[in-house]
């Protein structure tokens, strides 16, 4: 991102989405194969957003037991093996990643972060304008909420590093599609030079 001396400064909140127990950690049911490459690159980029006390938003996928509010192509995935269920472990954030008082849930029951939730009106409170996300999986909950922030008139940047998918060639090609349709390409140590 180019900045000089007359740009305005940014506001900037970090959305850390879906690093959730149940799609994380070993023998989760709907484990992404290459999250444990991210955890560092997410765990730095909270812990600079920490230091700086700058907006922090874990986004977590979380449903009913009953599994009514599951999206309709889901809803034999979640009757087989139910996932994200609120208040159960494998609905909760990792430990590496466990939020600190101040840092902002935001719960969901659809792939993009924004799908009916709070979101939009918290970041408006804060004053941010300016969105970096992290998380999980690159052709799904990511890739809806980034172009989601894209049309709500957010400045939205994905970083690379610190997002995954399946395998390395799924989100590979994401983030080009992303790049394509206008959302900024980040790694983890360009955005902490830039705040």
């Amino acid at each position: 991102m180019q900045r000089n001396a007359t740009s305005p400064p940014i506001q900037p909140a970090l959305l850390i989405i879906d690093m959730q127990n149940d799609f994380v950690q070993p023998g989760g049911p709907l484990r992404v194969a290459d999250t444990p490459s991210i955890i560092p690159k997410v765990k730095d980029l909270l812990n600079h957003f920490r230091e700086r006390k700058l907006p922090v938003f874990h986004i977590l996928r979380v449903h009913r037991a009953s599994g009514v509010d599951v999206e309709i192509t889901r809803r034999e995935i979640f009757q087989r093996t139910p996932f994200a269920v609120e208040g159960t472990t494998g609905a909760g954030v990792i430990p590496a990643l466990t939020p600190m008082e101040g840092e902002y849930i935001v719960k969901k029951t659809r792939m993009s972060a924004f799908f009916q939730t709070d979101l939009d009106l918290m970041l408006r409170t804060l004053g941010v304008d300016t969105l970096f996300v992290a998380g999980i999986q690159t052709p799904n909950c990511i890739r809806m909420t980034v172009f989601d922030g894209m049309a709500l008139n957010y400045r939205v940047f994905l970083v690379c590093d610190a997002v995954a998918a399946q395998t390395d060639s799924i989100h590979r090609a994401n983030v080009e599609d992303m790049q394509n349709i206008g959302i900024g390409i980040m790694k983890c140590g360009e955005v902490l030079s830039l705040l």
